[in-house]
């Protein structure tokens, strides 16, 4: 390839890159940018005046907030329970358990996930409020059913129900992305392993795992983010009981629109968020580039 012809392929490159470019800065790079902005002031939504620059007040704040760390460790603990354990381990089970079956429970358990990730977020926030209602929900009446006592779901097991309920709502991507990535890996592979007498541990740990490991580092960057960012279980618990629930969108929620309606705080809070966000996206690409 000459020079010139190089020169022109980045342009190309370049030029249909520019919209999709554009698009990012428009709705997302100016969004944190404006975030930014007014997380150095002290605007609330109910001031009259203008707001006053604070600089970096708001950020030392939120850094001695114990509600602050309270909210990271539960977001924490949320998404490694439900998006690295939960969905995406149960997900490369069932895509592993599930490649060589040729009847219809392959077709049903498939089914089955995309229902629950294909339904509206509030609809199935509210089925589960009722199926784990503490006097009448579903669950405790088949328990009841069976002689156990009713157990108060979202009382006194509220974050484990919440992990539960994301896990379940969302392992249908790990499914599909894992299965296509396991139907995709040359079949002789797997049959040369199985001829030589290695089980069906084996072939899955010594074959399809290296194989896939690019698309398992892909699912993990991207539920990570969305696990981390999600919202809907606030309509389960609403943070609570006693904040154990309360993971950082919420916690952003509940400072900037409830309350004070501390706008420049929970902006500021929502940045902190945005790198915690870009500091798991680098951890997860760096993670990628080893061998």
């Amino acid at each position: 390839m000459s020079a010139a012809s190089g020169i022109i392929s980045r342009r190309a490159a370049w030029t249909f890159s520019a919209p999709a470019l554009a698009l990012v800065a428009l709705f997302l790079g100016f969004p944190a940018l404006w975030a930014l902005a007014i997380g150095l002031t002290d605007l609330t939504l109910t001031s009259v005046g203008p707001a006053s620059f604070v600089g970096l007040k708001n950020f030392s704040r939120i850094f001695h907030d114990h509600f602050f760390w309270n909210a990271l460790k539960i977001s924490i603990a949320f998404v490694a329970g439900s998006a690295v354990v939960g969905q995406a381990g149960l997900g490369l089970y069932l895509a592993a358990a599930l490649h060589r079956e040729r009847g219809r429970l392959k077709p049903l358990v498939t089914a089955a996930a995309v229902a629950a990730w294909i339904l509206p977020e509030v609809v199935v926030a509210y089925c589960w409020a009722a199926y784990l209602d503490g006097d009448a929900g579903l669950l405790n009446r088949l328990l009841a059913a069976v002689g156990l006592g009713p157990l108060p779901w979202l009382r006194h097991y509220a974050l484990v129900s919440i992990i539960v309920f994301n896990t379940w709502r969302g392992t249908a991507f790990s499914l599909m992305l894992f299965s296509a990535a396991i139907s995709s890996l040359p079949p002789s592979y797997l049959e040369t392993a199985e001829a030589l007498g290695a089980g069906s541990w084996r072939q899955f740990r010594d074959i399809v795992l290296p194989l896939i490991r690019g698309v398992i580092l892909t699912d993990l960057i991207l539920i990570t983010l969305w696990t981390f960012n999600v919202f809907t279980p606030y309509l389960l618990t609403r943070g609570g009981p006693s904040f154990s629930t309360e993971t950082l969108p919420v916690y952003i929620y509940r400072t900037a629109f409830m309350g004070t309606f501390k706008l420049g705080y929970g902006s500021a809070a929502a940045t902190v968020m945005l790198l915690i966000n870009l500091a798991l996206g680098l951890f997860y690409s760096l993670a990628g580039r080893k061998k």
